[in-house]
């Protein structure tokens, strides 16, 4: 399998050969030097263990810098949670009280985000959570929303990107209470944890990271749970991918190299109301997606990212790596093959809101990496939302860049595309939207119930150059009936104590 960008595809060259050669390419960025390495058994994080006492399940994770051997032989420099890159999966269920020691083992200042997860403002972990380096925060929450694919990174203002980029990153899975599901669930059997990311190397094996995109870093080599190149072998018919980009900023298509269709049954923020046959699955920075695979004995089959459609201008789809094909997962079926039950009608799933539930109705414009024409001022709150509320947001992309936006605290659908309605059969559970260049999404979000004025929540691009350069903005939540005028503008500076 070939997992590399020809440096001739960096130029703009496309070539094709079998395997899955990459088509197209990142003009500017420079091929890495190392060979890709022989195939490897896919590497699945490990689940984070917990103690629970007095009714709150505990979790703890430490980030701290490591190396990691992507390539034989190579050393490389790497951040991660507790292991050299990445983090262990947590996993917990609706309803439950969690509590998480996040230790800095780091030479800097780095903060936890539960991205995702609804829950108080002090415990969100954005970029007014800084952890010091030996500090320890122990953020504390019930869970209260349904059965997911989270995930969890570093926040800090302005380094975002390189925090991320290090090799900080993990999911969090929400279950339901009773732990039942219809779909595949036994974790790293049939229930596939791929967290997607890219790098570019250099000689010596670092993370190249001189050059960028206007995107951001776009890399050449596919790194999926931390393995190059891997593969995993099946005992089951069928496999649950939960697949998570976290990429800083390249985007993929996902679909199997046999032109088979896949069945998608959630999105980032839960479950679909049935499942749903594709052809393929775009996801950018910071989305996720559950898709089912189906398998035969002894066939093989690759998971792939396909050239995508992004909408935006022909150089800039070059520099985000939107005409590329990337070989992702190979899947080597035994030759005998566990049944599967057969695919549920219906999914555990929350209805969304109708649109008459909406109070009220804003407007974002995202262009040239500010929110409405404004950079990210931390003193600064641009948005004052009632707790529980359920908004419209109208997310306007006026650049010829793609642009996605990420809400915390947030849940929501999309109902309106391009000024085309979704049919609400068609509507996913959401809390990071894709809004393609000189297009308006109309999302409705529902909003956590935990008022704080004083300490701010995120809304900002996840193509993290793009938040880093001050593409963000911030809102806080108020009580019911607040008068918008009392709330100050400007919030603390530490939302939480982290000694």
């Amino acid at each position: 399998m070939t997992r590399r960008i020809g440096r001739r595809g960096f130029l703009g060259l496309a070539c094709a050969a079998a395997g899955g050669v990459v088509l197209g390419g990142c003009a500017g960025v420079p091929a890495s030097p190392l060979p890709v390495p022989a195939p490897r058994p896919l590497a699945i994080p490990p689940l984070a263990p917990s103690t629970t006492r007095d009714g709150v399940r505990t979790f703890a994770l430490t980030a701290a810098p490591g190396t990691s051997a992507f390539h034989p032989g190579v050393r490389t420099p790497t951040w991660g949670y507790d292991v050299a890159f990445g983090g262990p999966t947590i996993r917990a269920s609706r309803g439950e009280r969690v509590r998480v020691h996040v230790t800095n083992g780091l030479p800097e200042t780095t903060s936890t985000h539960w991205h995702g997860m609804t829950l108080p403002a002090e415990h969100d972990g954005g970029p007014h959570a800084p952890i010091e380096p030996g500090a320890t925060w122990s953020p504390e929450w019930t869970i209260e929303q349904p059965a997911a694919t989270l995930w969890y990174h570093p926040h800090p203002h302005g380094v975002t990107e390189r925090h991320v980029h290090r090799g900080l990153a993990g999911l969090f899975l929400v279950d339901e209470p009773d732990g039942a599901s219809p779909l595949p669930h036994r974790y790293g059997v049939d229930d596939i944890p791929l967290v997607v990311t890219d790098r570019t190397f250099t000689a010596d094996g670092e993370f190249e990271t001189r050059r960028r995109s206007a995107h951001g870093l776009v890399g050449d080599t596919l790194l999926v749970n931390g393995t190059v190149a891997p593969y995993l072998a099946s005992s089951s018919s069928r496999i649950r991918l939960r697949v998570l980009n976290a990429s800083p900023a390249r985007c993929y298509r996902f679909a199997r190299s046999d032109d088979r269709p896949m069945v998608l049954v959630g999105t980032d923020s839960g479950l679909l109301a049935a499942p749903r046959t594709v052809g393929s699955a775009l996801l950018t920075p910071g989305e996720r997606a559950e898709l089912l695979l189906d398998l035969d004995p002894g066939r093989p089959v690759t998971l792939r990212s396909l050239p995508q459609d992004l909408g935006a201008v022909s150089g800039t789809e070059r520099s985000i790596g939107a005409m590329d094909t990337l070989d992702v997962l190979r899947i080597r079926p035994a030759g005998v093959l566990e049944p599967s039950a057969p695919l549920p009608g219906a999914l555990p799933h929350e209805p969304g809101p109708d649109e008459s539930a909406a109070s009220r109705v804003r407007r974002f414009e995202l262009g040239n990496d500010v929110i409405n024409g404004r950079a990210m001022d931390m003193t600064r709150i641009d948005e004052i939302v009632q707790a529980g509320a359920t908004e419209i947001w109208e997310l306007a992309n006026v650049h010829s860049r793609p642009h996605n936006m990420h809400v915390h605290d947030a849940r929501g659908q999309v109902v309106e595309a391009d000024g085309r309605a979704v049919a609400p059969a068609q509507r996913s559970w959401k809390d990071t939207f894709y809004v393609p260049p000189r297009t308006v999404l109309r999302v409705l979000l529902r909003f956590g119930r935990h008022p704080d004025p004083a300490r701010p929540f995120m809304y900002h691009c996840h193509l993290l150059y793009h938040e880093d350069q001050g593409m963000m903005g911030q809102f806080v939540l108020v009580p019911e009936g607040t008068d918008p005028g009392s709330v100050p503008r400007t919030p603390l500076t530490h939302g939480a104590d982290h000694g």
